[in-house]
């Protein structure tokens, strides 16, 4: 292992023990890196502005910062068990190449604000992905929507309840996943501010040049306070989690509907091939599986939120086990991100078996309808009610189209509002 940034003088570093402060340290800093060589530009920049660093000294650094990105998206450089973390991979390399000029670039800041920055950057992203794979999914929900209107059964307790069509099942998850582009845009734009010059958490003897910093690094706000930098670890995390559960939460139902409708008891939809697997024993077998770990994957994100907020049973100020946040934030996107991503082509290719909805329905759930007419008509609804539950069958007749014809109430399968919910996905607007 490279030189610790922390080692004193006179100290022997235990082996064991390093092993298990660094953790998976360096494993996951592969991920956050190249947010923290950026950060660490802005930063030289920025010493560069207040006189800490000469031009010439600011350009070596950073033209070296540049050539370590290269080196990573290339394989030339791998950060790996040589150092503790990416933050001291980053200054090594920096030393090497340049000596003296190498070990200024950590004057006026900390490895609390580094990774605070680099998290920050690096969610802002993520979050910009969640919401675009929200948008996806929407947009093809409501394709589906307007281009298919065939008569379903509708359920409740798992029982059958009412018609209802696919057109209103597109429908309920187009506006999910519209509201869960939203929440994913309000996350990003409550979590854009930038924490880089707040150092350990309590700011430093130089006039750094924070608003510049915020703007080169494209963050909406400066975070002001450097305890609150501190105080934000774990909590903005947590939001950006949140607002990537709910998009997987609504994942989670779509799957079981589509693991039930594939059923042969159901046999209401034929997923595309490549989307199944086979059996190792029984030929006949043509699995769900993908169906099954998406409808999985929202407990990673359960996890992962759960040992965020656990972490943060904590007094102001940093605290080592903060570390573990990264390990949280890295397997909850990188599962939920992963399931989202095969979500819009699976619905692309998924087909309605019409022979199967056809014959899918019963007289019990035209009684609804009935209960509505009659009251309609002036009888009063409990009445109604107690007729119709004797004699389901509306004046119509047991016709499921008339029955959807009908549903003239606003969402309902006579007015989907379909132009209402596409006008609401054309005003969101993706962050920067």
């Amino acid at each position: 292992m490279s030189e610790l940034l922390w080692q004193k003088p006179g100290v022997a570093v235990d082996a064991r023990i390093q092993a298990f402060l660094a953790g998976d340290d360096v494993v996951l800093d592969r991920e956050f890196i190249q947010d923290d060589i950026t950060a660490s530009a802005a930063h030289a920049r920025g010493l560069a502005r207040i006189g800490i660093l000469t031009g010439e000294e600011c350009e070596a650094l950073c033209r070296e910062l540049g050539l370590l990105s290269d080196d990573l998206r290339s394989g030339a450089f791998v950060l790996d068990e040589r150092y503790e973390d990416c933050h001291s991979a980053i200054e090594s390399r920096l030393v090497e190449r340049l000596g003296d000029v190498g070990r200024k670039i950590h004057t006026g800041r900390s490895r609390n604000d580094q990774v605070l920055v680099a998290t920050r950057l690096w969610l802002k992203r993520k979050l910009r992905e969640v919401q675009a794979v929200c948008r996806e999914v929407a947009e093809v929900c409501l394709q589906r929507a307007e281009a298919e209107a065939i008569p379903m059964p509708g359920y409740t307790h798992l029982q059958r309840a009412v018609v209802s069509s696919t057109a209103m099942w597109w429908a309920g998850f187009a506006e999910a996943f519209i509201d869960n582009a939203v929440r994913a845009g309000q996350a990003h734009d409550w979590i854009d501010a930038n924490p880089l010059g707040t150092a350990a958490g309590y700011g430093v003897n130089l006039p750094l040049d924070r608003e510049g910093s915020t703007r080169e690094l494209g963050f909406a706000r400066m975070q002001v306070s450097p305890i609150y930098a501190q105080l934000s670890r774990g909590k903005f995390e947590i939001a950006a989690v949140d607002a990537l559960g709910a998009a997987v939460l609504d994942l989670r139902r779509l799957a079981w509907d589509l693991s039930l409708f594939t059923t042969a008891e159901f046999g209401f939809v034929t997923l595309p091939p490549q989307y199944t697997t086979g059996s190792s024993i029984m030929p006949n077998k043509r699995n769900p599986d993908l169906v099954e770990l998406m409808r999985a994957t929202y407990a990673s994100i359960a996890a992962s939120r759960t040992e965020l907020e656990q972490l943060l049973s904590l007094p102001t100020g940093y605290h080592r086990d903060l570390q573990f946040t990264k390990g949280a934030l890295y397997h909850a996107f990188g599962r939920g991100l992963g399931a989202l991503g095969l979500l819009t082509n699976l619905l692309r290719g998924m087909a309605w078996n019409t022979d199967r909805l056809a014959k899918s329905f019963d007289d019990g759930m035209y009684a609804t309808d009935k209960a509505v007419e009659l009251a309609v008509a002036g009888m009063p609804f409990r009445e109604a009610y107690r007729l119709a539950a004797v004699e389901p069958l509306p004046r119509a007749g047991a016709d499921a189209q008339a029955s959807l014809d009908a549903r003239v109430s606003p969402g309902g399968a006579g007015w989907l509002g379909l132009d209402a919910l596409k006008q609401r996905l054309a005003g969101i607007t993706a962050p920067s």
